[in-house]
């Protein structure tokens, strides 16, 4: 296992059992395969031979090609969690990662859509049941986008006579177990969703047109596509799930109960979004309402 080539697999197929995300999977692979590829142009092919001088010319190397401080960042952590994965494996005796230093990192603010920004995208897409189920559900519930692309049948819930619905989330790596209230918007958008729904046996909720799970890129180069028609720019999936919780703080909801609904691991990830919140007014999206 100390040639590097056999090391990342065994390090695919610990990340695997441990439940990561596929987003986190494919970006550790390729970040480590990256690695790789730069130690053995230095005559490197064991994980033995690498050293922290071999790290930290990597990292030059990133930034010298103009690679974001946050991509940079990320292949950090990648290498770190690669190389705690080697020592305990007991392939190295010293961890090489310990004293990189992540670059610094100019946070943007999240991006909210406004309540006219919203209603037009629901409007684009309101042709398609799929992705406007998926709209509401991002907006209404602010699960993240593995989590909706992991969702099945059976985890949804629908309240009787007007009452709120729920979907139970299943845990995965760091994010527990947890239910999520369904508003009227989001029940009824998932109903008209599923009366179209292909007839298969898949369980997953979303599918495509022949019946196979709708993955995850595929999901957000269609809502992409939705936002370019309803004249939205600079927006991505992911906004969708920050406007959720920037307008429950901002229509009163206490920063605990958001936080726990949006599945936030640490309360002062909910937080940073106060700065960013309005006093409540007539003109604020209610999601209830919409």
């Amino acid at each position: 296992m100390s040639e590097l080539r056999a090391a990342h697999e065994k390090f695919l197929q610990y990340l695997r059992e441990k439940g990561r995300a596929g987003a986190t999977m494919v970006a550790y692979g390729t970040d480590i395969d990256q690695l790789i590829d730069f130690v053995n142009g230095r005559g490197k092919m064991t994980a033995a031979e690498v050293k922290k001088d071999d790290l930290l010319a990597f990292i030059q190397k990133l930034e010298a090609e103009n690679y974001t401080p946050k991509s940079v960042s990320r292949k950090i952590n990648a290498i770190r969690t690669f190389c705690k994965f080697l020592q305990r494996e007991g392939v190295i005796s010293e961890d090489p990662s310990v004293t990189l230093v992540h670059p610094k990192i100019q946070l943007q603010p999240p991006r909210i859509l406004s309540k006219l920004e919203y209603r037009a995208l629901r409007d684009a897409c309101r042709d398609d049941p799929r992705i406007s189920a998926i709209v509401e559900l991002l907006l209404q519930t602010g699960i993240r986008i593995g989590e909706l692309r992991r969702l099945k049948l059976e985890d949804i819930e629908f309240g009787e006579n007007g009452a709120p619905g729920k979907i139970r989330l299943t845990a995965r790596g760091k994010n527990p177990e947890r239910t999520v209230p369904l508003n009227r918007p989001a029940q009824e958008a998932l109903k008209d969703y599923l009366v179209v729904r292909p007839k298969v046996k898949e369980e997953t909720v979303f599918v495509t047109k022949t019946g196979r799970p709708f993955l995850i890129r595929n999901i957000r180069t269609t809502i992409n596509r939705y936002y370019k028609k309803a004249g939205i720019e600079n927006a991505r999936v992911n906004d969708l799930r920050h406007t959720f919780v920037a307008m429950h703080l901002g229509r009163g909801v206490p920063l605990t109960t958001v936080s726990r609904l949006a599945g936030h691991l640490r309360l002062t990830t909910t937080e940073k979004y106060l700065q960013y919140v309005e006093r409540p007014t007539e003109e604020s999206i209610s999601l209830t309402e919409l």
